[in-house]
């Protein structure tokens, strides 16, 4: 009786638990079904008043690309979103190796004040940033949001640095044995081993410029040539464009979604064997 009771209170819960997350997954995937199916919408306006649209076309797209300057957005975005994941990759992973390796006096306050500055949302910072860069008459321009993104990237050091307090540090003592300097063994030996959180590095600095609205926005001013997607697509939802341009905004939307969907896809597993090898307590 007793392992009976068991058993049923254990199909219990589990009913439960797989009821609630349909219930999530269906919160989740509505909106996303739906603004598919209004970038596939064919009849105009901002307001339907079902959820399944009367026809579908592709003339979305096809305005999108011929009527706007939706392909240069996405050329500025790439263009800032990679470079800023190549130079905030390479300044976190080295100042992580860093943190992980070498003990110097102001290493423990450095990284309480790393940690304390990562609390605070990056913005907070936005107006002095802009007067900064225009200081150096550098706004209005993409390389400023290269800059600010790579800029605070080695206060993230956190994650990489439980990463690299996982490989075992015989392997730096044998290399420096051998002659390597600090360099080598971090290119040559750390670097190798380390494709798990690189990956979680590298795509977390792909996505904050790629979907970021504010620095863009307060940066790049109106220079409509300069925009980024987010920037672009965002003019279409005003006041003037809702109620014409309203179905490109879902097919821009869609079209943007796209490069991030494919990364977690492909790199899925290392993403994950990132997460967790850099939760360890540093």
């Amino acid at each position: 009786m007793k392992k009976a009771g068991l058993k049923v209170r254990r199909v219990t819960g589990n009913v439960i638990a797989e009821i609630a997350l349909i219930v999530l997954s269906l919160i989740w995937l509505v909106p996303i079904v739906w603004i598919i199916l209004q970038a596939f919408r064919e009849e105009p306006g901002a307001i339907t008043y079902t959820f399944f649209p009367q026809g579908l076309t592709f003339e979305n797209f096809v305005r999108l690309f011929r009527d706007t300057l939706f392909i240069r957005w996405f050329g500025n975005t790439l263009l800032v979103a990679v470079c800023s994941c190549v130079l905030s990759t390479l300044i976190t992973l080295m100042v992580a190796y860093a943190m992980s390796r070498f003990q110097f006096k102001m290493r423990k306050p450095f990284m309480k004040i790393a940690l304390i500055l990562g609390m605070f949302p990056g913005f907070m910072s936005m107006v002095a940033v802009y007067y900064i860069l225009k200081a150096f008459h550098l706004d209005g321009q993409l390389v400023s949001l290269i800059l600010v993104y790579s800029g605070g990237a080695g206060l993230g050091f956190y994650v990489a640095k439980g990463f690299f307090d996982t490989v075992s540090k015989s392997l730096d003592e044998a290399a420096r044995l051998d002659g390597a300097t600090s360099w080598q063994v971090f290119w040559k030996i750390i670097v190798p081993l380390s494709k798990p959180i690189i990956v979680y590095t590298a795509l977390m600095a792909f996505i904050s410029p790629w979907s970021d609205f504010i620095f863009a926005k307060v940066i790049l001013g109106t220079n409509r040539e300069q925009y980024t997607v987010a920037i672009g697509l965002f003019e279409f939802l005003d006041t003037t464009h809702k109620s014409t341009m309203f179905t490109c905004f879902a097919a821009g939307s869609i079209l943007v979604a796209v490069p991030v969907v494919l990364l977690f896809i492909f790199l899925q597993r290392y993403y994950v064997e990132g997460i967790t090898g850099g939760a360890t307590k540093g």
